[in-house]
C-alpha cells in the first residue's frame, strides 16, 4: 500500500475526471487517488468506477448522497485516509488549476520534515496566476493579505486548496470541529495546524484557471471566508482551539 494519497472532491467534473485520473496515476511516486463525489448528475462517479477496472487498488471512490460543501467532502476523505495507513495526504481540485506534476514535490516536503506543505500561488507576488481576470487575481491576493493580517498566519496563500498534510496533523487538529464549508475551510485548516504547533511550508506553483467545467465559487463562499476569519481569531483569543 502506498503511503501517499491524493483526495479530489468532485461535483459535475465529467469533462475533467478521466484525464485527471490518468495524469495522477502516471506519476512516478506511486500515489493512490480517492475521488469524493457528491452524487454528480453528469455521471462523474460512474466514470470513476469505469476507471477502477484499469487502476484496481490505486483508485478509490467515496460517494456521498448530495452536494454538501467542499469542506465536508475533504473531511470525509480525511477520515477515509486515517482509517487506512496513509502517511501523507494531499488535497487538490479536479479542474487542472493545480499543477499535477508538482504533487511529488508537496509530498517530498512533508517527507523531509514539513508538517504541512501549501502549493502557493503568491510566493513572490501574483506572477504565478494564469488566465484569471486581473480583478479576480487582485481580490484573491489581497484576501490572503487580509487573512494574514487578522489571523497572524505567516502564509502567503492562505486560501490555497493544493495542500499536503502529514498524517499526524489530521489526527491532531480536530477536523470534526471545523465549521466552514467553502474556501474558509482552507483558511481554518491552516489556522488550526499553526495553533497546534505544526510547521507550514509554501512551495511555489503556477496556478492556471480551469478550461473545462464550471467554477464552484459563489458570493456566499466569499462572504464566509471574509467574515469567517474574524470568527477564527475571536475563538482563538478565548481559547476555543
Amino acid at each position: 500500500m502506498s503511503p501517499y494519497l491524493v483526495i479530489i472532491p468532485t461535483y459535475n467534473e465529467i469533462e475533467n475526471i478521466d484525464r485527471m485520473i490518468d495524469t495522477v496515476m502516471a506519476l512516478d511516486k506511486g500515489i493512490d487517488l480517492l475521488i469524493v463525489d457528491d452524487n454528480s448528475p453528469d455521471g462523474t462517479g460512474e466514470a470513476v468506477k469505469q476507471k477502477q477496472a484499469k487502476f484496481q487498488d490505486k483508485l478509490h471512490i467515496l460517494e456521498r448522497t448530495e452536494k454538501n460543501g467542499l469542506g465536508t467532502a475533504y473531511i470525509a476523505g480525511f477520515h477515509w485516509a486515517l482509517d487506512r495507513d496513509y502517511q501523507f495526504i494531499c488535497e487538490m481540485d479536479c479542474d487542472f488549476s493545480h499543477p499535477v506534476d508538482q504533487l511529488p514535490k508537496l509530498f517530498e516536503h512533508c517527507e523531509n520534515g514539513s508538517d504541512v506543505c501549501v502549493g502557493s500561488r503568491y510566493v513572490g507576488g501574483v506572477v504565478n496566476v494564469v488566465n484569471w481576470p486581473m480583478g479576480r487575481v487582485l481580490m484573491s491576493y489581497y484576501a490572503s493579505k487580509y487573512v494574514r493580517f487578522i489571523t497572524g498566519l505567516k502564509v502567503e496563500d492562505t486560501t490555497a486548496g493544493f495542500v499536503c498534510y502529514n498524517r499526524e496533523v489530521l489526527e491532531t487538529i480536530k477536523i470534526d470541529e471545523i465549521k466552514f464549508r467553502g474556501y474558509a475551510f482552507q483558511i481554518e485548516m491552516k489556522f488550526r495546524a499553526k495553533k497546534f504547533g505544526f510547521s507550514i511550508k509554501e512551495h511555489p506553483i503556477i496556478f492556471t484557471d480551469r478550461t473545462a467545467g464550471t467554477s464552484k465559487m459563489s458570493t456566499k463562499i466569499f462572504r464566509e471566508a471574509l467574515f469567517g476569519v474574524l470568527e477564527l481569531k475571536l475563538k482563538s483569543l478565548f481559547g476555543k482551539f
